[in-house]
């Protein structure tokens, strides 16, 4: 299911003319750079086919628009320093399909004005003294997570619990998505089904707080479009509050793995908190062990 977005036709209200100056010279930059990266970005790199007719270097902009669920016409006028507004969700998609880097998407976002609602790698949430923390409570698996399931951080042996969460994008790393998109954690989910209807529950009594945050109705419409299972569960309507839990996950490493889940909240409510696994048994603390050993290399 994919859902393009409406084309906003170019505004006609006159402004000041500082104003429309330094507008004028940061949609420039932005069509200069959106222009740059589609023509360094190849088919084969976002599975397109090449074919033996393509005189354009890189990308087409109908290619671009296609991957990013816009208009052709709404981006062609983006690429012309037209007069038009970009919304975050759109600015994300457009740095998806453009394979941008942590970098030039923070770049994207500054030329279009915008804040970017993903997390980064060095989230500012996660203070010094919580990484410490969790690499002491290490062989337990652990993180910092955010109201939005996002994860700000972890530990060595949380990292190889689920999947390789090295390997997944930082603007990828949270719980819903991974949950319903990522077929390594899927697979790790011993009560799949069960968990994920939870998740979606918590997850629509939480976002009841912040249905106007562009972040959080970004996240939502990517797990619309990407999830049919998820569309199935958001439908049923059903909300549930934070609850402690024991879980189990059959890691591809070490086996089946028994834990009970805590968190604590390192701010406000709706701030970060820390997420521990502590293991239900022996044969899961001897497991974890082994498991930190994997992912320290030892």
């Amino acid at each position: 299911m994919t859902t393009t977005v409406q084309e906003t036709r170019p505004a006609r209200a006159t402004r000041p003319e500082g104003a429309g100056s330094a507008s004028a010279v940061r949609r420039h930059e932005l069509a200069a750079f959106l222009r740059h990266r589609r023509e360094h970005v190849a088919p084969e790199q976002v599975g397109l086919p090449r074919g033996v007719r393509r005189r354009t270097p890189g990308l087409r902009r109908e290619e671009v628009a296609q991957l990013s669920s816009v208009g052709v016409t709404w981006y062609t006028w983006l690429e012309q320093a037209r007069d038009i507004q970009v919304s975050v969700q759109v600015l994300d998609s457009l740095a998806r399909a453009l394979l941008l880097d942590s970098s030039e998407r923070a770049h994207l976002f500054a030329l279009a004005g915008a804040v970017d609602p993903s997390p980064s790698g060095g989230c500012s949430a996660v203070a010094p003294a919580h990484r410490v923390l969790l690499e002491q409570l290490e062989p337990l698996p652990a993180c910092v997570q955010n109201s939005r399931y996002d994860i700000l951080a972890y530990n060595r042996t949380y990292g190889r619990l689920l999947c390789d969460l090295d390997a997944v994008p930082p603007e990828d790393r949270n719980c819903m998505l991974l949950a319903y998109t990522h077929a390594e954690w899927r697979t790790s989910l011993a009560d799949r089904e069960e968990m994920l209807r939870l998740m979606a529950a918590k997850f629509r009594a939480t976002m009841a707080e912040h249905l106007g945050e562009p972040a959080w109705k970004m996240l939502l419409n990517r797990l619309l479009s990407e999830s049919e299972e998820f569309v199935e569960h958001w439908e049923r309507h059903e909300v549930v509050g934070p609850s402690v839990r024991r879980k189990q996950f059959r890691n591809s490493r070490v086996g089946l793995l028994t834990l009970d889940h805590t968190y604590l909240w390192l701010g406000p409510h709706n701030g970060p908190r820390l997420i521990t696994y502590t293991p239900a048994d022996e044969e899961t603390r001897a497991r974890l062990e082994r498991l930190r050993a994997i992912a320290t290399g030892a």
